[in-house]
């Protein structure tokens, strides 16, 4: 079983939009749909998924996926899948270091 992201582990504080919180949410590649980078329910479920792929349970890594996404993320990137890979990609850029 993977990583279990709560909203008191994320550094930020995002918006719980309750109109898309039962909507289906990001599983996996592949997955067209957009990526809301500013709904809560979009955002654990996606850096879970990263958090498994990179096999980390480290906060200060969640903190730096928040970091990336917010700050550094270009807002072209805006699918799921796009997400995924760039934060996965960042991630193992940064261990490579």
């Amino acid at each position: 079983m993977g990583i279990e992201i709560k909203p008191s582990d994320l550094y930020y504080k995002y918006a719980r939009k309750k109109e898309t919180r039962e909507l289906p949410k990001f599983t996996g590649l592949p997955d067209p749909n957009h990526f809301d980078r500013d709904d809560l329910y979009d955002i654990i479920p996606m850096l879970e998924a990263v958090m498994d792929e990179v096999g980390s349970h480290d906060g200060a890594v969640i903190e730096a996926l928040e970091e990336v996404m917010i700050y550094q993320m270009p807002k072209f990137i805006s699918t799921r899948e796009d997400v995924f890979r760039f934060l996965v990609s960042f991630i193992e850029e940064r261990a490579a270091r």
